[in-house]
């Protein structure tokens, strides 16, 4: 697709240029953004933005960039918004990325450290023989989860701004912190926004749309022990690690966990420990697509703590949990012109659309129960939130092209 190619390098450079920033968030910090460093690439767009003309580009005290492209066409379009956040996850440093671009030519790909990307690993890396990849250098992250959004957002407002003949509505951009930690747009202004629709570049494979997520929580326990020197131990000292040991190991092997599941089963995930033998926090995420089903396995998890507590009475297991997030098809249901929209756009690029459901969330999820629906697109993104993060230059200009063509068929052009 000429469009797409077009599109496609100045995507790239942008994603390279972006991934060079730290930008990993904080879950255990309190302030918002979670961490300075965000604040680094968000001013970058912001200039970035104001660099294309976009006259009422702005941040806000938390930090959200935002900005608008005026309408080409006259008459009543629906305003219609793109959002992508600069954060990047736990799992992985984000810390002097060093991106490669290269010609796959098939095969697994040895980028460095140790590290390789196999197809019988990465599925999606089979189609993309003859086309050129963006890997990381092995020893970090990419940050494609969600940089490459960001890139493709930018690639796209410039590409707008620099073809007034294209006829579309007034389209919005924004780009938030934090949404790996589950706040990412916890402050955003949805009223005053004043966007109809809205969609997230937070997918993976061209062609993959989402208007379903998991509903996510999380449940935090603080596990409280009893203190005293080992030598005196005998009889008296219950140790905080071995009843967080008890409790995880109480999970089931073959089931209920990411390890064991797939398409619509729900999981429980130990992901955090923190502490000490005498107090320490053990942290869960729980998700699952039914919101009655979430809430049996936040059950299931107070359930177990109070089992292990019970069977030593010296301790003290304190339970607390949230909502993180709500899947977001109902509300997308009732207005089916948002997602069918979007699938015009997605032939348009060549590609028949899929309606798939994301095991995991996005900030449209919380952007819906807002008040904003928004589903989820494409960025081309594979194996995030790992050293194997890559991503293919070609569908970072479809992806691009997708938020072009989208903007015309509201616009009904």
């Amino acid at each position: 697709m000429e469009l797409a190619a077009a599109l496609a390098n100045d995507a790239a450079e942008r994603l390279v240029r972006y991934a060079r920033i730290d930008t990993q968030s904080d879950e255990d910090s309190t302030t918002y953004p979670s961490t300075d460093k965000q604040l680094e690439l968000l001013r970058l767009l912001l200039d970035e933005l104001r660099g294309l003309g976009l006259a009422d580009a702005q941040m806000d005290e938390h930090g959200y960039v935002t900005a608008t492209i005026p309408a080409t066409v006259d008459g009543d379009v629906p305003t219609i918004a793109f959002f992508a956040h600069v954060d990047t996850a736990r799992e992985v440093t984000g810390a002097n990325v060093a991106p490669q671009r290269l010609r796959y030519t098939g095969g697994d790909i040895a980028i460095g450290n140790g590290q390789v990307i196999r197809p019988s690993d990465s599925p999606q890396l089979q189609h993309h023989v003859g086309h050129e990849l963006i890997t990381t250098d092995g020893t970090t992250l990419l940050g494609a989860d969600d940089k490459a959004g960001v890139a493709e957002i930018m690639s796209a407002a410039a590409y707008l701004v620099a073809h007034p003949e294209i006829p579309h509505g007034t389209v919005k951009v924004a780009f938030n912190p934090d949404e790996e930690i589950g706040r990412g747009v916890i402050h955003f202004p949805v009223e005053s926004f004043g966007a109809r629709a809205a969609y997230t570049m937070d997918g993976s494979t061209i062609g993959e749309i989402q208007q379903e997520t998991f509903s996510g929580a999380q449940v935090r326990m603080r596990i409280r022990g009893r203190s005293i020197h080992p030598g005196l131990a005998k009889g008296e000292l219950v140790n905080a690690i071995k009843l967080a040991a008890a409790i995880v190991g109480r999970l089931p092997e073959d089931r209920l966990s990411p390890e064991t599941t797939s398409e619509r089963e729900g999981y429980v995930h130990p992901v955090v420990v923190g502490g000490d033998a005498s107090e320490l926090e053990l942290r869960f995420i729980v998700r699952d697509f039914d919101d009655d089903a979430l809430d049996r396995s936040v059950a299931y998890l107070r359930s177990l703590a109070e089992d292990v507590a019970a069977g030593e009475p010296r301790a003290s297991i304190e339970v607390e949990s949230r909502i993180q997030y709500r899947n977001m098809r109902a509300t997308l249901e009732r207005h089916p012109e948002i997602v069918e929209n979007l699938e015009e756009a997605v032939r348009r690029i060549g590609f028949e659309p899929r309606r798939t459901a994301i095991r995991g969330g996005t900030d449209g999820s919380a952007l819906t129960e807002m008040g904003l629906p928004t589903p989820n697109i494409y960025t081309g993104g594979q194996d995030a939130h790992s050293e194997r993060e890559w991503i293919c230059v070609e569908d970072m200009g479809l992806a691009a092209a997708t938020i072009v063509e989208l903007a015309k068929v509201w616009a009904r052009a």
